[in-house]
């Protein structure tokens, strides 16, 4: 298997001639295939509440990169461009990406490469533990890229990373953020019994009208049961999910879906600025201003959600230990 550093990677649009399935793709050449293209917009000026922490040499910042390397790790910190790497970072936390770096999808808003995945790292699960107890990590998100080659879309190397981390590291809590396991989720779920996490995070990430655009390949109302069915094998186990804003949705449409969320029996919410990775990338199409965030956050807790990350730069696994820790008391009490 290719190690990160060593995998091709493709950043212009490619000939019908000269396409490589197992390059790994970024930006334009990988939204080239895509069934509704991209027309890019006018890009809008970043307003002044849009605003990064980049990491300093006095955090742990370089440690944790230098782990992940020595050890042959992928971070979606890294892959997906998040803006909060940094802080992350330099807090010693991050969010670990398995399975390999090149997603079987092609989602117009996501900087992770698309590709013919590579064969399954078995080493990879004792690595990543490994790693997690050298950093000694108390809370870790564990996510992937989409894996639709394979016949349980990767729930079992899910497991498996999930029992190594406990056997070393068995005082750290595991969120995990999954794909939707599209037409396996069934047996997804079955083999996710044998290790359920301490948090199930599936996002929802956009509203329904825009799913054909955002998400091509992916269901509204798949992704919501996932997590209802999740919940029903799992009540005391909190679920999440997570939003973004800025793809031409309206207020409303946020709403009707976090309603959703929570008549699928949703507990946790986060809810964040959509940037775009690049000019071939979705446009944003508005900023929202921190006041309808506030909105938001409010809005979350009268539906009964038992914890709301909301803002600007909050992304899925932003804070989430600190997200866990107010879920698990509530879902205990």
């Amino acid at each position: 298997m290719n190690s990160p550093t060593e995998t091709k990677t493709v950043r212009e649009a490619q000939s019908a001639e000269n396409y490589d399935a197992t390059a790994k793709q970024k930006s334009a050449a990988k939204l080239s295939r895509i069934p509704v293209k991209v027309v890019p917009g006018e890009i809008l000026r970043k307003p002044e509440w849009i605003r990064v922490k980049a990491g300093s040499p006095s955090t742990r910042f370089y440690e944790i990169k230098d782990v992940l390397r020595a050890n042959k790790l992928v971070t979606v910190c890294e892959e997906a461009s998040c803006p909060n790497i940094g802080e992350c970072f330099g807090h010693g936390t991050a969010t670990f990406m398995i399975m390999g770096d090149k997603c079987t999808r092609r989602c117009p808003f996501c900087d992770v490469g698309h590709g013919r995945p590579d064969p399954l790292d078995a080493n990879e699960p004792v690595n990543l533990a490994n790693t997690i107890a050298q950093l000694k990590l108390k809370y870790v998100v564990i996510t992937s890229v989409d894996r639709d080659d394979l016949r349980d879309g990767g729930a079992g190397h899910f497991v498996a990373c999930i029992e190594h981390i406990r056997a070393q590291s068995p005082q750290t809590q595991i969120e995990v953020l999954v794909p939707d396991f599209r037409g396996r989720d069934d047996r997804a779920l079955e083999i996710l019994k044998a290790a359920p996490p301490d948090v199930m995070n599936h996002n929802l990430e956009t509203i329904p009208r825009l799913y054909k655009e955002a998400r091509p390949g992916s269901d509204y109302q798949f992704s919501l049961n996932l997590l209802k069915k999740f919940k029903a094998l799992h009540p005391d186990v909190p679920t999440k999910s997570g939003l973004m804003v800025g793809l031409g949705e309206t207020d409303d449409e946020i709403l009707a879906v976090m309603r959703d969320m929570r008549a699928h029996g949703i507990n946790m919410l986060t809810i964040g600025q959509y940037l775009a990775p690049s000019t071939s990338h979705l446009t944003v199409k508005r900023y929202v201003h921190p006041d309808v965030f506030k909105m938001f956050e409010a809005k979350a807790y009268e539906m009964g959600f038992s914890h709301a990350a909301v803002g600007a730069m909050v992304r899925s696994s932003y804070h989430a230990d600190q997200q866990a820790g107010h879920a698990m008391a509530s879902t205990q009490a």
